[in-house]
């Protein structure tokens, strides 16, 4: 017998990276259209067009432009 179905309790790549690698390749900043980076460190997608940090909640994009923060020049610049 195979054990198809994960384990109560195991990681999923989301849960420790906290959003879903393929959903990110889809994600795009609303802004300016252009590409996502995730920062792993704050929980956030970050648009350098923009210069936004766009939060996840429970490994949920928050992609409105106004519950982003704006980068600071050291983040930006890293």
């Amino acid at each position: 017998m195979t054990d198809d179905v994960a384990k109560p309790g195991a990681e999923s790549v989301a849960a420790r990276h906290g959003v879903d690698p393929k959903l990110l390749e889809m994600l795009a900043c609303p802004l300016t259209k252009a590409p996502l980076s995730w920062n792993a460190q704050t929980g956030e997608l970050i648009s350098k067009a923009a210069r936004l940090a766009f939060p996840v909640r429970d490994g949920v994009p928050i992609m409105l432009p106004s519950e982003a923060r704006t980068l600071e020049q050291e983040e930006f610049s890293r």
